[in-house]
């Protein structure tokens, strides 16, 4: 039987920019995006993070120029404790009890605290990896990259999504049809989903309590636009990917959705969302 997971959701940091950035036809007016952070806990592997958010690194990495950039063009909030290293202690947890973290993709908002954690193993894709190492400065700031918050050894602790044995997912997920094994029992199950960024994926599990969670990074900043299917502008999604397949990701999750009752999304930037998972 595959194994069931516990699952909390924890809001590490949040930032600030106008609506219409992410949603088609959205208020001009500065809107407030937390940076979810799911904390993974396998009966097996122990806890597992997906993603990290915001970290006081992220702060240290944009203090020369031009990463300050960065911080200027989305303003970052991060109230003491907020960091996910502090955050597990609720758990009863430390850092080094981490043993890995599954990277929906590389932006400075998703891997800031990877730091914190040096003895976790990274689940990430291989094309996200290379491109934050071989972007140039400006270049990675223009697509939300910040190298620096990648540790030096991440090559040595990585397992890519890209070369994991692959499982058919269910029925339900229709018309995505399987994903990347990750521990290999079934689990986790990492599912590109193209568009965003280069090497951007999501993740499925299921829940002690029976439920589908389908992790979707940020294929989506809210569960409103998968519901009415409201892409970004287009000067966003070529910012800092490619339009098409962006815009084709988040069709399928329009659909899914749609026929889909048991199975819950969670974008890593929607209010809503972390309203309905246990924190």
């Amino acid at each position: 039987m595959t194994p069931r997971c516990q699952f909390h959701l924890m809001r590490v940091g949040s930032c600030s920019h106008p609506q219409a950035a992410t949603l088609r036809g959205g208020s001009l007016c500065p809107t407030d995006f937390p940076a979810l952070v799911g904390l993974i806990l396998h009966p097996q592997e122990g806890p597992l993070l997906f993603d990290t958010g915001y970290d006081q690194a992220f702060f240290t990495a944009t203090r020369p120029f031009p990463e300050r950039l960065y911080r200027w063009a989305t303003p970052v909030d991060l109230p003491p404790g907020a960091a996910a290293s502090d955050q597990i202690a609720r758990f009863g947890l430390t850092p080094s009890d981490i043993r890995g973290v599954v990277l929906s993709h590389f932006h400075g908002d998703h891997v800031a605290g990877l730091t914190a954690f040096p003895n976790a193993r990274l689940y990430c894709a291989r094309a996200g990896l290379d491109e934050v190492r071989g972007a140039g400065r400006f270049g990675g700031v223009r697509r939300g990259l910040l190298a620096g918050l990648v540790p030096d050894d991440a090559g040595s602790r990585a397992c890519y999504f890209e070369s994991m044995p692959r499982r058919p997912l269910p029925s339900a997920f229709t018309p995505f049809t399987d994903g990347a094994d990750v521990l290999g029992d079934g689990s986790l199950l990492a599912v590109e989903l193209p568009g965003h960024c280069t090497g951007h994926w999501g993740l499925v599990l299921k829940g002690k309590d029976d439920r589908y969670r389908f992790l979707i990074g940020d294929a989506a900043w809210s569960l409103q636009a998968v519901r009415e299917n409201r892409p970004p502008p287009r000067l966003t999604t070529a910012l800092l990917g490619r339009t098409e397949p962006y815009r084709r990701t988040l069709a399928d999750l329009h659909g899914l959705t749609a026929r889909a009752a048991g199975v819950s999304l969670i974008p890593s930037h929607c209010p809503e969302a972390a309203g309905h998972e246990p924190g």
